[in-house]
């Protein structure tokens, strides 16, 4: 193997292909992630910002309901709902964290298909990223999102458009 080259771009041998297992286990996590990406295209973002949740038969979030905040995932359905159909600005305001998690969700899907179709080990694509650099600052922007989501539920402002 070339030293100079990153691992992703160097064809595997066929020792380092994974089994049918593995394959399979990556393409099951590709429609899953598609699944959750497609029942969000079916729903319709809330107006308020909360609660397209309730479209899928679900109860109203019981910390909003007694305490009058959004919980740390209020907003999320929706904010997916926005970002499914390309309304990124709206995705972001609803729930900024819903917008990183959409995106991971769809970066998921091709990642898992990628590797389902090449039988390419994850560990391959996933050397490209720097975890131990990434969980620390994606927790922390996971709290100012729900700072920002109670903020602009509490003044009103929670709709888009």
């Amino acid at each position: 193997m070339d030293p100079a080259a990153p691992a992703i771009y160097v064809r595997p041998t066929a020792r380092d292909l994974l089994t049918w297992r593995g394959r399979a286990t990556a393409l099951l996590v590709a429609v899953v992630c598609l699944g959750v990406l497609v029942i969000a295209a079916k729903l319709n973002p809330s107006k308020n910002g909360l609660g397209s949740h309730r479209q899928l038969g679900l109860q109203a979030c019981q910390f909003e309901s007694q305490t009058g905040i959004p919980c740390p995932t209020c907003g999320m359905t929706t904010s997916f709902a926005h970002f499914v159909r390309g309304q990124i600005p709206a995705s972001l305001w609803v729930q900024p964290m819903g917008t990183v998690l959409a995106l991971l969700t769809t970066m998921a899907f091709w990642g898992g298909l990628y590797i389902a179709l090449t039988g390419r080990p994850a560990y391959r694509l996933l050397n490209l990223v720097l975890g131990m650099y990434i969980i620390w600052p994606v927790l922390m922007f996971g709290v100012l999102a729900w700072a920002w989501t109670i903020a602009i539920h509490v003044t009103g402002h929670d709709g888009w458009g």
